[in-house]
C-alpha cells in the first residue's frame, strides 16, 4: 500500500529537541538540551492530597467529558489568579482552557491566518511557535532581538514593507518576559511601543508567557496585556512551570469573536482539555498552593541560575557572549561565528552533554553559531560540569 501524505505533514519537520532528547537519556549524558522543569519542584504531596480529594468529592464531573472552553470553576479560577499576579483583567468568557500551551500556539495560526499568510515573530523564537505556525503553512518573518528583546524600531519598517509587497501580516508574536530562547526580557517602553505599533496598523499582538512568575532578580515588568491599550493583546499561558508539564494545562485569553472561533477549532482537535486535570487546577489555584510554590521554585531555580551564569564566566567567557537572564529557564549562548553548533552535536554527545543548536529556533536559517542551555532541569554540579564539556567540545572542534 502506498500512502500519500498531506502537504500539512509533508512540511513538517521533527523537532530538534525531541530527537535530542532521545540521545540525551544515555547514561553519562547531561543535558542542558530540553526546556523541562526540575522533578523537585513538583508538589508531589500537595497535589497527592488534592487528587484524592477530587476523585472523593467531584469524580462524577472529573471523569466527565468537559465543556470545550474550559470547566468554569477553573476558569473562574484562572482569572483571579491573573489578576493578583499579572494585573490582568479579564472575565470567565475570554479564557479557554487547552491542552498545553503548545494547542493554543497551533489554535492561533490556524484561526488567525490561512497558509501561506505571513506572521512576524521574534528571531530567535520559540521553536514550538515554529512548529505550530509550520504546521498551519504560515510564512514566518522574525525581526532581531538584542537584550532588551525585540528591536521594535525595526517592526513598523518590516511592517510597511510586507503591505507594500500585498503581504500584511496577520499577527505580531511575542515572548517578551525572559524569552525563550534567549532569556531577554522587554523594557516597558518597547511594550508600549508594540500596543502602538499593533493598532495602528490593526495588526493583532500575541504575547506568550510562560516563564513570568520564574523571576530571580530585579523587579517585575508587566505583562503587555495588563497595560493601557493591552486589552486586545491575545495572551497565552500555562501550568507547566508553575504546577507540573504531566498534566497539560495551558490557556489562552482573547476577546469574545476570537474566542468563539477558537471554541470551534477545539472542537475539532480534541472536544475537550482533560477534565480531570482542570479540577486538579482548579483546587490547586483556590487552595493557594500555586503561590507558595513558585516561590519554592524560585528559590531552586535561583541558585542554578547563579550556577550556569558563574560557569559560563570562568569557562567559556573568552570564546562566547551569553545572555545572563534575570528569570526563566534558559540561556543564550553565541560562539565563533565559524563553529556550527549544530554540527557539533554528535561530538558534544560523545563528550557527554547535549544542548539545542541555535538554528532550531529561527525563522531564516540563521543562529548556526549559537545554543539554547537549560538551567532548571540539571543539578548544580552537572550545570558546572556541563559547561566545561561544551568549552571541551569548542575546543575539539575548532
Amino acid at each position: 500500500m502506498k500512502y500519500n501524505f498531506s502537504d500539512v505533514v509533508n512540511r513538517m519537520k521533527p523537532s530538534e529537541i525531541r530527537e535530542l532528547n532521545k540521545m540525551a537519556s544515555s547514561p553519562g549524558i547531561i543535558s542542558l538540551g530540553g526546556g523541562m522543569p526540575s522533578p523537585e519542584t513538583f508538589p508531589i504531596k500537595e497535589l497527592t492530597e488534592i487528587m484524592e480529594f477530587v476523585m472523593k468529592k467531584n469524580s462524577d464531573l472529573a471523569l466527565q467529558y468537559g465543556n470545550t472552553l474550559g470547566i468554569n470553576p477553573v476558569r473562574e479560577q484562572i482569572s483571579k489568579m491573573l489578576e493578583k499576579t499579572e494585573g490582568i483583567k479579564c472575565n470567565m468568557e475570554n479564557i479557554i482552557v487547552n491542552s498545553g500551551s503548545q494547542q493554543g500556539l497551533y489554535e492561533l495560526g490556524t484561526v488567525l491566518a490561512n497558509p501561506g499568510d505571513t506572521v512576524i515573530t521574534e528571531e530567535p523564537t520559540y521553536v514550538g511557535a515554529v512548529s505550530a505556525f509550520s504546521a498551519n503553512g504560515l510564512k514566518m518573518e522574525g525581526i532581531p532581538v538584542d537584550h532588551n528583546g525585540m528591536k521594535v524600531e525595526l517592526l513598523e519598517e518590516k511592517i510597511k514593507k510586507l503591505i507594500l509587497e500585498g503581504r500584511k501580516p496577520r499577527f505580531i508574536y511575542v515572548i517578551p518576559t525572559f524569552q525563550n530562547p534567549t532569556g531577554y526580557t522587554m523594557p516597558v517602553e518597547r511594550r508600549k511601543v508594540l500596543i502602538e505599533i499593533s493598532k495602528k496598523y490593526d495588526v493583532p499582538l500575541v504575547e506568550d508567557n510562560p516563564y513570568g512568575q520564574l523571576r530571580y532578580y530585579g523587579e517585575p515588568v508587566p505583562c503587555i496585556r495588563s497595560m493601557t491599550g493591552g486589552e486586545d493583546v491575545i495572551y497565552l499561558g500555562t501550568f507547566s512551570k508553575v504546577m507540573t508539564p504531566g498534566l497539560r494545562l495551558g490557556y489562552t485569553i482573547a476577546p469574545e469573536p476570537v474566542m468563539e472561533k477558537f471554541n470551534l477549532i477545539k472542537q475539532a482537535l480534541d472536544l475537550a482539555t482533560n477534565s480531570f486535570s482542570q479540577y486538579v487546577a482548579y483546587e490547586y489555584i483556590k487552595r493557594g498552593i500555586i503561590y507558595k510554590q513558585v516561590e519554592l521554585n524560585k528559590q531552586i531555580y535561583r541558585k542554578k541560575r547563579d550556577a550556569i551564569v558563574n560557569a559560563l564566566k570562568a569557562n567559556m567567557s573568552d570564546i562566547s557572549t551569553f545572555s545572563e537572564p534575570d528569570g526563566g529557564m534558559f540561556v543564550w549562548v553565541t560562539v565563533d561565528k565559524n563553529v556550527d553548533t549544530k554540527q557539533m552535536i554528535p561530538l558534544a554527545i560523545k563528550n557527554g552533554v547535549a544542548y539545542v543548536s541555535g538554528q532550531a529556533f529561527t525563522t531564516n536559517g540563521t543562529q548556526k553559531s549559537s545554543m539554547r542551555l537549560n538551567f532548571t532541569f540539571g543539578s548544580v554540579e552537572q550545570l558546572e560540569e556541563g559547561i566545561k564539556r561544551i568549552r571541551k567540545t569548542i575546543n575539539e572542534s575548532a
